[in-house]
C-alpha cells in the first residue's frame, strides 16, 4: 500500500466490522491498535473544516513517468455532500499502491473559489480539477423522480463526461460522492473493457422491469429495446468508462433521447439510472461484485440500515436516503456506519479519531 506520513495504523474492514457487531456502542470505544472512536458534541455553529490529510506518496513499485500509469476518477461535487466527498478522497488514496498516479476530476454546479480551496487545504499533495456542469444542459430534460434529490442537475453530470472532461482524458472511474473505497483503486481500473463503453458490477438477479412503468411494457415498440440483449441492473454510482468510446457512439444523445420520451410518457423511475439503463443494460462489461457494495443508506423513502451483502468487499456504497455523516451526526447511526467514521476528517464531527 501506500507511504503516508502518519503513524495512525490502518483498521482492516473486517476486524472493524467485527468489533462493532461484537460488543455494544458506548460513549468512548477503543481499539486494541491504538485508535479510539470518541463520541463528542458538534457545536451548533461549525464551521465547515477539515483536518488535514496525510501525505501519501507511491511505493517503490510505481511509475509515475508514464502516462498510462495516471489512473483518472471523476466525482460530483456538492457542498451539502462535501464530507462525502472528502472521505471518500482519503479512503482512495490510504489505499492505494500508488497514490501519487491518481487524479480528481470534480464536477460542480458553481466555480466557487471556497470548494477549491477547502480540497486543496484538505489533501494539499493532492491532483485535481474542478469543471463547471452547465445545468442548462438538462434544463427542461428532468422529470420529477420519487425523491427530491435525485432530480438534481447534478445527478446527470455523469451523462456529459466526454463533454466536460479534456480530450487526453480518455477512460476514467466515475463514483459518487457517498462511497469509500477499501482496496487499491488501481485493481478496478485494471478492468478489461473490451468493445464496451462502459464497465461495473451487474446485478442480474434483481427485478429488472420494476425499474419502469408499466407504460413502458405495455408499449410494444419501447419494450422491443432490451431485444438481443440480456439486461440486468447496474448501479450507476461506480463505472469504469471509456470516454473516447462514449464521445465517438453519440451515447450522450441517445441517453438525452430517452429522457424526451420519459417527459413525454413518463416511462421509468428514479431520476438519471433509468436513461443509462435503456442504453447499456446488458451490454457492459460485468465488474465483481466487490466494488459496489451498494444500497448502504436504505431506500428512497425512508433509508432504514441495511446490513452488509455477504462475500469481499473492496468498495462501499451508501446509495439511498441515508448518509452515514447525517446519521452520525443525528445520534441514530446504522452500524455500517462506523465502516464510514474513520475516514471523516471534518473538524467538527461527533466521531473523531485520536490516536
Amino acid at each position: 500500500m501506500a507511504n503516508w506520513s502518519c503513524n495512525t495504523s490502518c483498521i482492516s474492514l473486517a476486524g472493524l466490522l467485527s468489533l462493532l457487531l461484537l460488543q455494544p456502542l458506548t460513549t468512548t470505544t477503543s481499539f486494541t491498535n491504538g485508535i479510539r472512536v470518541n463520541l463528542v458534541p458538534k457545536p451548533a455553529s461549525a464551521i465547515l473544516s477539515f483536518r488535514e490529510a496525510p501525505a501519501f506518496r507511491n511505493g517503490n513499485e510505481c511509475s509515475s513517468s508514464s502516462k498510462k500509469d495516471n489512473i483518472h476518477i471523476v466525482m460530483p461535487l456538492d457542498i451539502n455532500y462535501i464530507r462525502g466527498t472528502v472521505a471518500a478522497i482519503l479512503s482512495i488514496l490510504q489505499h492505494s499502491t500508488c497514490p501519487e498516479n491518481v487524479s480528481f476530476h470534480f464536477l460542480s454546479l458553481r466555480l466557487e473559489p471556497g470548494i477549491s480551496s477547502l480540497i486543496k487545504s484538505t489533501f494539499p499533495y493532492l491532483t485535481f480539477r474542478v469543471y463547471h456542469f452547465d445545468s442548462n444542459l438538462v434544463r427542461g430534460k428532468i422529470s420529477k423522480s420519487i425523491r427530491q434529490a435525485l432530480d438534481q442537475p447534478l445527478n446527470y453530470a455523469r451523462i456529459y463526461l466526454s463533454d466536460i472532461l479534456p480530450r487526453d482524458v480518455e477512460r476514467v472511474i466515475y463514483v459518487d460522492s457517498d462511497i469509500i473505497v477499501v482496496d487499491d483503486i488501481a485493481k478496478l481500473w485494471g478492468v478489461d473493457l473490451g468493445d464496451h463503453v462502459l464497465a461495473a458490477p451487474e446485478y442480474c438477479h434483481a427485478n429488472f422491469t420494476t425499474y419502469f412503468t408499466d407504460t413502458f411494457w405495455s408499449d410494444v415498440n419501447l419494450a422491443r429495446t432490451f431485444e438481443g440483449r440480456r439486461p440486468c441492473y447496474f448501479n450507476t454510482g461506480v463505472m469504469v468508462v471509456d470516454v473516447d468510446k462514449w464521445r465517438k457512439g453519440g451515447y450522450t444523445q441517445k441517453v438525452e433521447e430517452w429522457m424526451v420520451i420519459q417527459k413525454q410518457r413518463k416511462i421509468y423511475h428514479l431520476g438519471s439510472l433509468p436513461p443509462i439503463l435503456l442504453v447499456f443494460a446488458g451490454n457492459i462489461e460485468a465488474v465483481d461484485h466487490r466494488w459496489n457494495q451498494h444500497g448502504l443508506g436504505g431506500d428512497n423513502f425512508e433509508g432504514k440500515c441495511r446490513s452488509l451483502h455477504p462475500g469481499p468487499i473492496s468498495l462501499l456504497h451508501w446509495s439511498g436516503k441515508g448518509k452515514p455523516w447525517l446519521r452520525l451526526d443525528s445520534r441514530k447511526p446504522c452500524t455500517v456506519d462506523y465502516l464510514w467514521a474513520p475516514y471523516d476528517l471534518y473538524r467538527s464531527s461527533r466521531i473523531a479519531l485520536e490516536e
